[in-house]
């Protein structure tokens, strides 16, 4: 299923003319450069023919002889040189955020004076979350009306406005939570989801709408296809209802039990029709793994080697809650991050109350025509709950910039007590993304 909508078309535009700009810029600079030289070139032969020519017994003549004051380099057609080159290579950077897990204390974050705005929220990662090609996070809930909260993990549709305004373009909606509510809870959420401008990934309303869509999504960012499957190790402990397995794309055929028979064929499946599509690179969201947990299972670990085999170039993982190690392999050109923890939650475990948002560089090779994941980097960041503020409010933040905002005494800093376990948070990321523990 192409991804199209308003917003995504704006900001690769709004891209691209600046690319465009940039390069008639550097042409015109290079032929006013090759122009001065010209002129330069020909009034330095002026002046050496007019004093090598002069009458040796009037060496003032050559002196008194009127020079051109203007030289005007000659029309010819452009050369290869002058003509605009295609670029060698296309670079894009694509963005992601871990779980954003819809509590009580989530909701209740954005509460306003006038119903809910979550904004707020994400105000201080919204500079992060925008500043790529392409931004996407892991929904775990419903937005399927009221009851909010804990119990039926929906929250009200300001979430997605407030999401969307961040910069987030995909919600990846194979997960745990996808159907909380039923079937009707996924339906209603993935309309919502659209309603407010971003694309569902990896969860479907019917059978249909999964055969229409084939089982992924596919985004035109800067000039390149890229393909985008989301699959999920289980729905809750559920099982899909019956004749509807299709709706979430699954990783295990015993998803409702114990994740230990990887669904090799569905999996080959959906990504035989991604290479159909012939994309220029692939990404892989996966919701995987266990909770609260370091581990990394076997059947993952065949995972990605499955996904690999199949043209997946980049996987970025969910559910554990805790920020894991990420794997690139510069050779290859491909990378796993295995779980990137919680964007937003209660933050009442230890370890989920940081994590990390992932900026992965693509970069195609146009005379090759390969494309693979050049480097990356991550902001660390960190959810401060009502009672680690002076404000009261529960929002997620950059760690780094909280500390400073603190170091400079800002109305709304942190507690002490929190920036204490910033500055350690800030070491246990490190560790952790760097698979040390």
């Amino acid at each position: 299923m192409a991804m199209s909508h308003e917003d995504m078309e704006k900001r690769r535009q709004r891209r691209q003319a600046q690319q465009k700009k940039q390069r008639a810029q550097q042409r015109k600079l290079r032929l006013g450069l090759a122009a001065a030289v010209l002129v330069l070139a020909l009034c330095t032969a002026a002046i050496y023919y007019f004093v090598e020519n002069a009458p040796q017994t009037a060496p003032s003549a050559a002196l008194n002889t009127a020079l051109p004051t203007e030289t005007t380099a000659p029309q010819t057609a452009p050369t290869e040189e002058t003509r605009p080159a295609k670029e060698a290579t296309t670079t894009i950077h694509i963005r992601a955020a871990g779980d954003l897990n819809v509590t009580n204390s989530v909701v209740d974050a954005g509460l306003s004076a006038t119903g809910y705005d979550f904004t707020r929220a994400f105000q201080d990662v919204t500079s992060t979350l925008s500043d790529a090609d392409l931004t996407l996070l892991n929904l775990e809930g419903n937005i399927c009306g009221e009851p909010y909260g804990t119990a039926t993990s929906s929250a009200p549709n300001k979430l997605l406005t407030a999401l969307r305004n961040a910069g987030v373009d995909l919600i990846q909606m194979a997960n745990s939570c996808s159907i909380n509510n039923g079937l009707i809870g996924l339906n209603s959420t993935l309309q919502a989801i659209r309603a407010a401008g971003m694309e569902p990934v990896g969860a479907y309303s019917s059978p249909t709408e999964f055969k229409r869509s084939k089982g992924y999504t596919i985004c035109e960012i800067q000039g390149l296809k890229v393909a985008f499957v989301a699959f999920t190790k289980g729905v809750g402990g559920m099982g899909m209802p019956a004749g509807n397995e299709d709706c979430v794309n699954l990783l295990y055929t015993d998803y409702d039990s114990t994740y230990k028979k990887v669904d090799t064929e569905g999996i080959t499946s959906i990504l035989n029709a991604v290479k159909a599509e012939k994309p220029d690179f692939t990404v892989a969201l996966l919701h995987w793994g266990s909770e609260n947990n370091d581990t990394i299972s076997s059947t993952q670990e065949s995972i990605v080697k499955l996904l690999q085999k199949n043209g997946v170039g980049l996987i970025i993982g969910t559910h554990p809650h805790l920020v894991q190690k990420i794997d690139y392999n510069e050779t290859a050109g491909t990378l796993v991050a295995y779980s990137l923890g919680d964007f937003f939650g209660d933050a009442a475990r230890g370890g989920t109350n940081y994590s990390i948002i992932l900026d992965v560089e693509i970069t195609k090779d146009n005379e090759k025509g390969t494309t693979r994941v050049t480097g990356y980097s991550y902001t660390p960041i960190y959810t401060v709950t009502s009672s680690q503020t002076t404000d009261g409010f529960q929002r997620v933040v950059r760690i780094e910039q909280a500390m400073q905002a603190h170091d400079g005494n800002f109305v709304d800093k942190i507690t002490a007590a929190c920036y204490s376990d910033m500055a350690y948070s800030l070491t246990r990321i490190a560790s952790r993304a760097s698979g040390k523990g």
